[in-house]
């Protein structure tokens, strides 16, 4: 069972360019409460290290590519975001971390949730009590 489903976003357009549409409750499958992306991440520099208790995401490298590392606790996969067309879903109870990212990457990022704090499991040891239980 994998850990993340992919989400293949069409790219519409013709001779001049192509377009992508991100519509709540049809390509995102939850209403879209928060969107953030991640730009001008410094080489050698991994982020993420963390689960959340109810948030699910969708997570899009609009340009440049990273490496994502997922973790339910008991199963670990990684996986490269380098497309603008694919989505990655990341539902709630996964630890994340995202690795070489590339100089130019730009990552999107659109949450079923508004920005939480109590939401967020920092740490790993806490997230595996979690997953145990």
């Amino acid at each position: 069972m994998s850990l993340f489903h992919w989400i293949d976003f069409p790219p519409l357009g013709d001779e001049r360019g192509s377009l992508v549409a991100l519509e709540a409750n049809k390509t995102i499958p939850f209403e879209i409460k928060r969107v953030y992306y991640i730009f001008g991440t410094k080489e050698g520099v991994s982020r993420g290290f963390h689960a959340h208790s109810d948030l699910k995401q969708v997570a899009v490298c609009v340009t440049g590519s990273c490496r994502m590392v997922l973790n339910n606790g008991k199963q670990k996969e990684a996986v490269w975001l380098d497309s603008p067309t694919k989505g990655l879903l990341i539902e709630e109870m996964v630890w994340r971390e995202m690795h070489e990212f590339s100089l130019d990457c730009v990552l999107l990022v659109m949450a079923s949730e508004y920005y939480d704090e109590s939401d967020y499991i920092r740490s790993y040891d806490e997230f595996i009590q979690k997953v145990g239980e």
